[in-house]
């Protein structure tokens, strides 16, 4: 048997035995006895080795050595990778044998995954190899250090070793590991040209590879023979990422149907005798047996030879079918690399990989759901799909016109304009913006929305706009249409009487499938210089809050209803003006020597009553059809009539219908049409900047080209990408020694990532932590701000999904960050709401009081969470889902729960009680739970006056508890706590008891409160 397998080694040339065995270096094949006589000449040859192996001098080795297997193993972690792997990992955990060097690997979507594949380790050898782990060699990350972990160390006798901080060499065996791991995936990638969302079968056919290579650190011997004492078997080692032909077993009795399949070769299963093979035509991983190799051919190979064609789409050099468009469904496959050479290796069918975990080799992953990438969903014929965010693409043989040297777009074939000569992309932009958009898991209709409505640029002002012929004309009919709709008329300004200005803003109106449907110039009049009682009056019209948005859309996909977008022409001019105003001739439109002035009889954009105005007469007429205003959200109308139920939600001219009858929305559309002249925009796919895309899961949230335009216009689309999007632990303060920035730039940059947070909870926190200083910004301000702008640069196409999976249940979680301000002292509400596992809610908020204590934080915390959640359900009611269950409430603070377990031993009330604010001359605040009473006279802050005893405390300013300006303290707490008579001290004494100081009874000092509360 051994001299067939020689045979059939030495068949083959050394250069493919190289790429089979991981790229592994000249000494290393050269210990393999079967090609010791091979002439090897890898010096110059192999240019993926060159790519992937070129480093640093190694640190050196430790002199201890362990004497057997897992007496000591080492672990650490890599990632987070900013693109997710096939199977939607950003890290993987390594852990390293000492004494063997045998590696495991393991895809993770969190680091705190880490803690249950390490104790599912353990068990593993324990079971497997009847041994025991004694040492666990890591960093001093909290996955391996948390409470959990020590207790679970301590119960199997286990001894943590943990690195000094900054101090990596210490673990050296596993940082040097991942660097063999790296290289070796590096290169397995190269060869095959794969994209980077495969780095985690890389990886895993990289540690598979490398426990059979042999190693001088273990004389010459490989891994895996000192793990299962034997010799590794080589003959079903294949060149990663080559092409291969499987069988196909679902030919459906057609007898002439393909009875191979091409596919691509993506690594080894574990504990199964067969080959995980890339699916090309359903786009899907299969197990298979009956496999034919290809090690010459690389399908993501283009037929020239680039290492990289910008694209996921692989091109076949043999005669076999391809899909136009790459796009495959992730599975779950976390798999360690070494395997039990008794199992079973014979297996007849193919075997489609899913989602079920599986045991050590495929960690459970008890995880909540991920804000996604939506590069993760399919596309299809009718249904649009979303791609938050994509891998890298090569930009080199890309070629733009000249206005987008700095923005590259991945512009898919059928809509890309062929240009004969082009500059390309500016080499000295390390970080191009190419390498984090991407096009090209989008329908095709979709790719044409997004690419026309990224390039076009808009005028930013007359001047611009008139050198354009189309939006010449776009001005003439606007001004055609106001003057039809009797907008206003030409006369003299009357004595007394003065005219606002107006500005022209222009827009492009796009069809769904990217085709631009019209330039859209809108005159607005220049409101703010109107003044109050002359011009206006009243102003107030609701908008709909983008909470109601995101739950009408999370209960209409829960709910498979229609979802139809409108857009109303000239909405404001449609609203009746009351008051006497003048505006100037506008931009463009006056003729020399024009004196009249546009007495204006309608509504136009821009007036302060114009929204108020055309609010009114949208309400009225919708109330006329039937409909009835939400008391929750003023800007939601609902029409229920037996089963029949439609939502119409207005946002200024700006209308989402949906509902469970499509003969209704059409209806209501044609009766809104007559009245308003809508534009019927079909189903929903770009709604007030925010990006809508239609998954096989859901839909999906988000401002891509909100994010593009915010970065473009700060000139940060080739800066360097973060992974957070504030620094760990910083806090920032006033800045008074620091150098001021300029406030008009800061506050509109805080102002567009506060309209950001629609669909990026993931900055929340970032923005209202800079939002506290757009008064008075400083540099360090501006360098916290610019680090969410990179953050964002490297996910500009994240969003929300909203599932259609699961009921529709109601949760929140709420934390507080305790004393989170460093100069007011004030701590940090945040809050989270999930309708049926969909983000709907969320929110970051500096609390107003300053907090005694975590406990007291925590619950301001969670009454801002109930307010919400009460306000949420009231919504829902409106929207007939009926929740049948409480709101489970989520908090971490050990001290609230102790609390809330025993509530009589704490004192838990604040200065939220009857007593209401206020006081004399601007002191302190009433009392919690008693009758009233404010706080102390002259601006100090003591007891409360007013309400007897029952006042409550006094204020923080003169000496807390106790009163001493009124006379006598509080019964603050429900009549737990009582205040010193004198507030000499500022202490209070609990039920029964008297001051130290003053040596007071209870009973005199109720007799002394009585006294003063008497007039």
């Amino acid at each position: 048997m051994k001299i067939v397998q020689e045979r059939k080694a030495m068949a083959t040339t050394a250069e493919t035995w190289h790429r089979r065995l991981g790229h592994a270096s000249k000494g290393k094949l050269t210990k393999i006895d079967f090609l010791k006589t091979s002439n090897f000449d890898l010096d110059n040859f192999c240019d993926s080795c060159s790519r992937a192996k070129h480093s640093r001098l190694p640190f050196p080795s430790s002199s201890i050595k362990t004497s057997a297997p897992f007496d000591l193993v080492h672990c650490d972690i890599w990632g987070g990778y900013r693109i997710s792997s096939f199977t939607k990992a950003n890290y993987f955990l390594t852990i390293v044998d000492d004494f063997s060097r045998a590696v495991w690997t393991f895809l993770l979507k969190h680091k705190s995954e880490a803690s249950q594949c390490l104790k599912s380790f353990h068990k593993m050898v324990e079971v497997q190899f009847k041994k025991q782990i004694k040492r666990v060699r890591c960093d001093n990350g909290g996955e391996f250090t948390s409470n959990n972990m020590q207790e679970f160390y301590n119960e199997n006798g286990i001894l943590l070793e943990t690195t000094c901080p900054h101090t990596p060499q210490q673990n050296g065996v596993v940082e040097r590991k991942h660097r063999h791991l790296l290289e070796t995936a590096r290169a397995l990638r190269f060869t095959a040209n794969l994209p980077k969302k495969f780095w985690g079968e890389c990886i895993l056919t990289a540690a598979h590879v490398i426990n059979r290579l042999p190693s001088k650190v273990i004389e010459n011997k490989t891994p895996f023979e000192l793990i299962w004492n034997e010799k590794p078997d080589y003959d079903f080692l294949k060149v990663f990422g080559c092409l291969v032909y499987f069988k196909n077993v679902d030919t459906k009795g057609d007898k002439f149907e393909d009875r191979g399949k091409p596919g691509v070769f993506l690594g080894y299963p574990p504990r199964t005798k067969g080959y995980k093979i890339l699916d090309l035509e359903t786009r899907k991983m299969v197990i298979s047996r009956d496999v034919n190799f290809h090690e010459e051919h690389f399908p993501f190979k283009n037929v020239e030879g680039e290492s990289n064609n910008g694209t996921d789409e692989p091109i076949i050099v043999h005669d076999c079918h391809c899909c136009d468009e790459f796009i495959v469904t992730p599975i779950e496959n976390q798999s360690p690399v070494m395997q039990d050479p008794q199992v079973n290796r014979d297996q007849d069918n193919n075997t489609e990989l899913n989602d079920s975990p599986g045991d050590l080799n495929e960690m459970d992953h008890v995880i909540n759901k991920e804000q996604p990438n939506i590069n993760e969903f399919e596309t299809n014929e009718s249904h649009e799909e979303a791609i938050a965010q994509t891998e890298s693409r090569p930009t080199r043989s890309k070629t733009q016109p000249s206005k987008f040297k700095e923005f590259v777009l991945q512009v898919p074939p059928s809509v890309r304009h062929p240009t004969s000569t082009s500059n390309q992309v500016a080499s000295t932009v390390h970080y191009p913006i190419s390498n984090f958009v991407s096009y090209d898991s989008f329908s095709t209709n979709h790719k044409a929305f997004l690419t026309a409505i990224t390039k076009n640029d808009e005028p930013k002002n007359f001047k611009q706009a008139s050198q354009d012929a189309r939006w010449r004309e776009a001005m003439q009919k606007e001004i055609k249409a106001l003057e039809k709709n009797g907008t206003w008329t030409l006369e003299d300004l009357p004595k007394g009487k003065r005219a606002i200005d107006s500005k022209w803003v222009y827009k492009i109106k796009f069809k769904p499938n990217g085709e631009v449907e019209r330039y859209k110039a809108r005159l607005v009049a220049k409101g703010f210089t109107q003044m109050e009682g002359v011009d206006y009056h009243d102003t107030f019209a609701p908008v709909a809050k983008l909470v109601t948005v995101r739950t009408l859309l999370a209960v209409a996909v829960k709910k498979d209803w229609f979802i139809h977008q409108l857009d109303v022409n000239n909405a404001f001019l449609h609203g009746d003006l009351d008051e006497e105003v003048y505006m100037k001739i506008p931009q463009g439109f006056s003729n020399d020597g024009e004196t009249r002035v546009c007495r204006l009889r309608k509504s136009l954009y821009g007036l302060k009553q114009a929204s108020r105005n055309w609010y009114h007469k949208f309400t009225t007429f919708l109330l006329s059809l039937n409909f009835r205003q939400s008391k929750a959200d003023h800007s939601l109308f609902i029409y229920e009539a037996e089963s029949i139920m439609v939502v119409v939600l207005i946002y200024v001219d700006d209308v989402i219908i949906t509902g469970n009858c499509f003969k209704k929305i059409q209806e209501t559309k044609t009766c809104l049409d007559k009245k308003f002249s809508v534009k019927d925009l079909g189903p929903l796919k770009y709604f007030l900047g925010i990006e809508v895309a239609k998954t096989k899961d859901g839909m999906v949230l988000s401002q891509r080209k909100y994010i593009l335009d915010i970065l473009k216009d700060c000139g940060k689309l080739g800066c360097k990408p973060s992974s957070f999007p504030i620094e760990q632990g910083l806090k920032l303060d006033k800045g008074e020694n620091e150098p001021c920035v300029d406030a008009n730039q800061y506050r509109r940059l805080v102002g567009r990532l506060l309209y950001l947070q629609a669909t990026r909870p993931d900055i929340t926190y970032s923005v209202n932590v800079l939002s506290q200083f757009v008064a008075d910004p400083r540099s360090s301000h501006l360098e916290a701000a610019n680090r969410v702008l990179r953050y964002l640069k490297g996910t500009p196409g994240q969003g929300i999904l909203l599932s259609r999976a699961g009921d529709l249940v109601l949760s929140a979680y709420c934390d507080s960050d305790w004393l989170g301000c460093p100069y007011t002292r004030r701590s940090r509400t945040g809050y989270f709401l999930l309708l049926g596992g969909n983000p709907i809610s969320w929110k970051t908020k500096k609390q107003s009081v300053v907090s005694r204590s975590s406990a007291e934080a925590e619950y301001r915390a969670m009454a801002s969470t109930v307010s919400e959640v009460i306000w949420v359900r009231w919504l829902l009611s409106e929207l007939q889902v009926h929740l049948s269950s409480p709101t489970p409430m989520f908090c971490d603070n050990q001290a609230a729960h102790a609390v809330d377990k025993a509530p009589e031993e704490y004192h838990v009330n604040d200065g939220y009680g009857g007593g209401g604010w206020g006081d004399f001359g601007g002191g302190g605040y009433g009392g919690p739970g008693g009758g009233g009473g404010w706080g102390g006279s002259g601006g100090s802050g003591w007891g409360g006056r007013g309400g007897g005893y029952d006042g409550g405390w006094g204020g923080p300013g003169g000496g807390g508890w106790g009163g001493r300006g009124g006379g006598w303290g509080g019964r603050g707490g429900g009549g737990r706590h009582w205040g010193c008579r004198f507030g000499c001290c500022g202490r209070w004494f609990r039920y029964y008891g008297s001051c130290s100081q003053c040596c007071r009874s209870l009973t005199e000092a109720i007799a002394f409160n009585e006294q003063k509360a008497t007039p």
